[in-house]
């Protein structure tokens, strides 16, 4: 599950993280507020706008401004609240149609002090699941896209791994902290910054924390001035209180509707909508789609019910997504009979009247060979198939069409 901005930042801070405070706001009223109540708080009149979504490098698609005055806070506030935003990261990256943003946070002005007398460092932490630890990535360019970073410079790009018994050591921290360049109390407030961070990437159960930019200020403080935060989704009944900060706001609307369906469901970038019954099998299935030339375009397992009405379900789900030329269903009979999936997979094509969309039934297992009958003798434009290379082959001369 990810996390905007301002929840993440109020993760860390649960942890003693030092932070760049900001508040909230989904009006342009409630901007206004903030804007005060930092100047207040601050002496200046300077704050950030950044636009809440789940997606990195607004700042490239106009969603994060720094207003000087409060003319400028309500200009730059009400533009991006209710704006489209396109980022790389958002679908279809700047070609794409955006993220609609419903809320914005005012922050505090971490570079008053002046940018040019700030550092920026860029610090994320994730598991590796080559190394089956968890690793800290960080280097001393930070505020940039840290794969361009990794691509041009990989030596500026270190690791650090933790292991999995003694967990982060000290000397490890105070590795990072020299890697970086720092030294004296900026030195020291780095330590106790990587120290906190790894304590709430373990306490909350994450999968993914990454920090871009971490600012080193000209009087050595260290904050967190943005914040990515995923997590773990089989941890969560742990973390009622964070499960709680999921917004549907931001969620694909097609995995919404999936779910209310009991649908296991991701959209993916291909063109071959998969159907099938178990995780196993469809990312089999997903690897035989890219042997055969196509590319995956969604991952649905629609479990052991593949009825009529669980098919008809699905079949709606997958023909959302316009970029699917084919569909391949991929249903293994073991608790449910495949006569059965084939049954509901015709009746759910005439329920549905036509579909353009070529359909490739693959069914094996408890009655194969009558759910190859009853999908042959349907006179529907559904091509059955008994093994895998034969289906793979099938939607390798549909998609040559």
């Amino acid at each position: 599950m990810n996390l905007h901005e301002y929840q993440g930042k109020e993760v860390l801070k649960r942890y003693g993280v030092a932070i760049q405070e900001g508040i909230v706001a989904t009006t342009l009223d409630e901007a206004v507020a903030a804007w005060n109540q930092i100047r207040e708080t601050t002496g200046t009149d300077f704050v950030v706008v950044k636009a809440q979504i789940h997606a990195g490098g607004r700042g490239k698609g106009g969603g994060v401004k720094l207003a000087k005055n409060l003319d400028q806070l309500k200009e730059h506030a009400g533009n991006i609240l209710g704006m489209m935003l396109k980022t790389p990261q958002t679908p279809g990256g700047m070609e794409g149609p955006g993220k609609l943003v419903r809320k914005v946070l005012i922050t505090e002005d971490s570079y008053r002090l002046g940018f040019d007398q700030c550092k920026e460092y860029y610090m994320s932490i994730l598991m590796d699941r080559e190394k089956k630890c968890n690793v800290i990535i960080y280097s001393t360019e930070g505020g940039m896209d840290i794969e361009k970073v990794a691509e041009e410079t990989p030596q500026l790009v270190h690791k650090e791994y933790i292991d999995a018994v003694h967990g982060l050591q000290a000397f490890q921290c105070r590795k990072i902290a020299f890697n970086l360049g720092l030294s004296g109390a900026a030195f020291k407030n780095m330590v106790a910054f990587v120290e906190k961070l790894y304590a709430a990437f373990l306490g909350a159960d994450a999968s993914l924390f990454e920090i871009n930019p971490v600012l080193h200020t000209p009087d050595d403080r260290i904050i967190a001035v943005d914040s990515k935060v995923t997590l773990d989704d089989n941890a969560l009944y742990r973390h009622p209180d964070l499960e709680a900060m999921h917004d549907p706001g931001e969620d694909d609307p097609t995995e919404v509707e999936a779910k209310s369906y009991d649908l296991n469901y991701v959209a993916l970038d291909g063109n071959v909508g998969c159907m099938v019954n178990g995780a196993g099998l469809a990312m089999a299935t997903m690897d035989i789609i890219k042997l055969s030339g196509g590319e995956p375009a969604n991952f649905l397992d629609v479990g052991g019910t593949a009825d009529a009405s669980r098919v008809e379900k699905a079949f709606r789900i997958i023909l959302k997504d316009p970029a699917v030329k084919a569909i391949l269903i991929n249903i293994f009979g073991g608790i449910v009979r495949c006569d059965r999936v084939a049954q509901g997979v015709v009746d759910a094509y005439k329920n549905m009247g036509n579909i353009e969309v070529p359909i490739i039934v693959r069914l094996q297992g408890t009655n194969a060979d009558l759910a190859k009958q009853i999908i042959d003798e349907s006179g529907l434009k559904v091509q059955s198939a008994i093994l895998l290379q034969e289906a793979a082959d099938k939607v390798r001369a549909v998609l040559a069409n």
